[in-house]
């Protein structure tokens, strides 16, 4: 097999246009004639077999393609630049990113409990959160915008590359609600009919979880809230608008941050936490500690 090699001098007059805006000012920086640079420009663009740029009026615009191959190019040079400072023995200052994506119906106090060890591994590292639905954080997985996401379920969507469900760990579900609705303890869970109740979107697994627990019980709550984002959910909550679920294992941090308390638990809905990668094998040293921290201390998988 034949490796098809990358023109770097091509892709560096590529990220020059695309840095400059323009050509002509990507030629006053490269000290080179326009038509040689466009020539260079055409042949990367036939060598990937895609258009990197399109003209909108005067303009040079970077296509979907572009701004991925532009992303690459970012930290390729800045790569070099490093390995020009290490071999001079110039401290490099580089300091360590972790991508994570965060799907926007995990309850805060859990992602910051997933996130803590990786910033107690490396001092220096600096975490960049997304949060979103799992259908557009895949995606941005797909294009490695993002080094994990964070889901409360396995990856089933369709993505341009495979991904990696690694299971981070699971727990059983707390009932929780505000001083006004603390008498719902009394004889739970059968105090849950007609009972006001918060709920995570239809989208999420764990709202599949509670209405298929709500019907095997025979309980009818009222449905007083649908919430797409858990911080809001448990603010709801907090002000004593209905009961709400949450993960057994962040029930502590629950009753003493929003001043609300257990009125029952079961074992018998189970909420997952996956780190989904591009990878089978995690390799980004953040993602080793939290999976690692995750499986011996926050969880029992």
């Amino acid at each position: 097999m034949v490796m098809s090699w990358l023109n770097y001098h091509h892709l560096l007059y590529f990220w020059t246009v695309a840095r400059a805006g323009s050509i002509a000012k990507a030629g006053e920086e490269l000290h080179l004639a326009q038509p040689t640079i466009s020539s260079q420009l055409k042949l990367l663009e036939e060598s990937l077999g895609h258009k990197l740029f399109e003209r909108q009026g005067r303009k040079l615009v970077l296509t979907d393609v572009g701004r991925t191959v532009m992303r690459y190019a970012d930290e390729i040079f800045r790569l070099g630049n490093e390995l020009k400072n290490v071999v001079a023995g110039m401290p490099t200052g580089q300091q360590l990113r972790l991508n994570v994506g965060i799907l926007d119906v995990i309850p805060k106090l859990v992602a910051e409990q997933l996130l803590k060890p990786a910033l107690e591994a490396g001092p220096s590292l600096r975490i960049i959160c997304r949060e979103g639905p799992l259908p557009q954080l895949l995606a941005s997985l797909a294009l490695h915008e993002l080094d994990v996401v964070l889901a409360d379920a396995p990856s089933s969507e369709p993505v341009s590359v495979r991904s990696f469900n690694h299971l981070l760990g699971k727990c059983g579900v707390s009932f929780f609600a505000a001083k006004q609705l603390s008498h719902l303890q009394k004889d739970f869970p059968r105090s849950l009919d007609g009972a006001p109740v918060l709920l995570p979107s239809d989208e999420s697994s764990v709202r599949r979880s509670l209405d298929l627990w709500f019907e095997r019980q025979n309980l009818r709550p009222l449905i007083a809230g649908d919430f797409d984002d858990s911080a809001l959910l448990q603010a709801f909550g907090q002000s004593g608008h209905g009961v709400f679920a949450l993960p057994s294992v962040i029930e502590s941090q629950v009753e003493r941050d929003y001043n609300c308390s257990v009125i029952g638990r079961t074992d018998e809905i189970e909420t997952c936490f996956y780190a989904i990668t591009v990878e089978r094998r995690l390799r980004h040293p953040a993602v080793v500690a939290i999976a690692e921290a995750a499986r011996s201390q926050i969880f029992s998988v």
